[in-house]
């Protein structure tokens, strides 16, 4: 499933693409048909991510919020040169413009588990199940922390669940644990503030650079392979990092096997030592 970072990368681009544009709005899929026609010929007014969902802004208080769930993708295609191609596939939204001085765009929606147009009430309620998210300007980090240090689940699990964290998914839970030499299944009780403020200052540093650069890269460098002479990553993940899906292969800091748990329905990755 897309984490934080990659949602807060397409808001950028869709914004890039359509903001202060007249779109064409469309269904080729038909599940958004009704939808679709409503919002076709409005101006887009802009686009931001909270967490793992994403908020269109099509103005008169009209909001398409999608969350891609673990299939969606949204293509986002800017500065076209000539006819925009026909769709391919099941396009469950269509975004177009064009004809206006500059270049086309569009972008196509697949997959989602959630694409639905609400009102700023609906936006705000979405939100409102939303824990803080590292990413935004306006986080406030303390309200993690109010139920971190009265729950005694696992600090792990704490970590992905969206209505404590907004946008940590499996790889940067796993990842600023290792980061912090933190035992994934140490209860929230039992941090100290000073410890999750660290945690939340690395999440934040972490995921811009995700932003950044598109890719999830969490080691330091001293372990990077340039600087211990080992092979790059290779996998459909890409970023170098310490422990996801790194099973039984040995620690970069102390040699040890990596181990693999269920927690939460997720795959958990951590150092024993």
């Amino acid at each position: 499933m897309p984490e934080g970072h990659t949602l807060h990368r397409l808001a950028g681009a869709l914004a890039d693409a359509f903001g202060g544009r007249v779109v064409r709005v469309t269904s080729p899929q038909g599940r958004f048909a009704a939808e679709a026609a409503a919002l076709d010929g409005a101006t887009f007014e802009g686009a931001e991510a909270w967490g793992k969902h994403l908020f269109c802004d099509l103005g008169a208080d009209r909001y398409v919020h999608v969350h891609l769930g673990l299939y969606g993708k949204h293509d986002v295609h800017a500065d076209e040169a000539g006819e925009v191609p026909p769709p391919v596939g099941q396009v469950r939204m269509r975004l177009v413009a064009g004809g206006d001085g500059r270049p086309a765009a569009y972008a196509d929606l697949r997959g989602a588990t959630a694409c639905e147009l609400v009102t700023g009430a609906g936006r705000a309620a979405i939100v409102a199940r939303l824990g803080p998210d590292p990413l935004r300007e306006d986080a406030e980090p303390a309200r993690a922390w109010a139920r971190i240090e009265r729950s005694r689940t696992p600090i792990a699990a704490l970590l992905m669940d969206q209505k404590v964290l907004a946008g940590v998914g499996n790889v940067y839970r796993a990842e600023v644990l290792f980061r912090h030499r933190l035992d994934p299944y140490r209860p929230g009780t039992s941090l100290r503030r000073r410890q999750y403020d660290a945690v939340w200052a690395d999440l934040v540093d972490l995921m811009r650079e995700g932003v950044r650069t598109g890719r999830i890269d969490t080691v330091r460098p001293e372990h990077t392979p340039e600087a211990m002479g080992r092979e790059p990553r290779r996998d459909d993940h890409g970023g170098e990092v310490y422990v996801y899906r790194r099973t039984g292969q040995p620690c970069f800091v102390c040699g040890t096997a990596v181990r693999t748990a269920e927690l939460v329905a997720r795959n958990l990755f951590w150092c024993p030592r």
